[in-house]
């Protein structure tokens, strides 16, 4: 049978299945909700045409960027990338425990599984300002605050992935390692732990990246860093020192990304 015949044998229904009610009703719903986001967003290209000519004038009065208070950037993207380490590095290590607490297999309790996801969950719902707030008020205005804040961030979010990983895991070596009658703790560090190290080490890299850009935005509300720079700049009005901010920052995420994606292709 040639090409050209066999295409004209396909007909439309065998190249396009015909949608049953439900799939139909899912696609009406997923397009009115999205007709509804629109509309309530109150975006127009009126608003955008209009707006155009000052966001022309910011840019303009940005250019050249000030290198005048270049030192004191510096040192204070210095702070933000302390708090970034620090804070991601004490959230990885109090992950790896509530992590196991949470999984499928690895948990004692179905009661305490169900509750550390749903704290684990809590952490990643708030978001990262509210805890900055909260933590400000807590311990004060500075850096503590931020590492506090990016601490519980990363808790929430590599909390529930370290969790996955270990549930994805090869259930084969756990099951051999029971029948010799392993500890529960034997199981983790000999069987879970090893097949699940690729994704911690993974998660762990998109979690440094992760919080420095977070701990960025963590200064305009008091927590530290560059972010108070950035806040005092746009509020004196200080559109070219901005820039020079902003243009800091831009360099040390893209660095901290480059290197992460690097270290991911070296080691996994």
């Amino acid at each position: 049978m040639s090409l050209q015949s066999t295409t004209h044998g396909l007909h439309a229904g065998d190249r396009f299945a015909r949608p049953s009610a439900a799939a139909f009703m899912g696609w009406f719903l997923a397009l009115a909700l999205l007709v509804w986001s629109f509309s309530g967003s109150e975006l127009s290209a009126e608003k955008l045409v209009r707006g155009l000519p000052y966001m022309g004038n910011i840019l303009s009065r940005m250019f050249p960027p000030d290198l005048a208070r270049l030192d004191s950037i510096l040192a204070s993207l210095a702070t933000t990338f302390q708090m970034a380490v620090s804070g991601c590095v004490l959230g990885l290590i109090l992950s790896f425990p509530l992590a196991v607490l949470a999984a499928e297999g690895l948990s004692p309790h179905p009661i305490i599984r169900v509750l550390t996801r749903g704290l684990i969950a809590l952490f990643r719902t708030v978001p990262d300002l509210i805890w900055a707030l909260f933590f400000v008020i807590a311990v004060g205005l500075g850096p503590a605050a931020g590492v506090l804040a990016l601490m519980v961030d990363t808790i929430g979010y590599a909390g529930r992935f370290f969790a996955e990983a270990m549930e994805e895991t090869d259930k084969g070596p756990r099951e051999a390692l029971s029948t010799i009658g392993a500890s529960r703790t034997g199981l983790i560090f000999s069987a879970v732990v090893p097949n699940a190290m690729p994704s911690f080490i993974a998660t762990s890299l998109f979690c440094v990246e992760k919080a420095t850009r977070a701990s960025v935005v963590l200064g305009l509300v008091g927590a530290g860093g560059i972010g108070v720079e950035l806040k005092v700049a746009f509020d004196l009005f200080d559109y070219d020192t901005a820039l020079t901010i902003i243009l800091a920052i831009f360099a040390l995420v893209v660095a901290v990304e480059q290197i992460g994606g690097y270290l991911r292709r070296r080691i996994i």
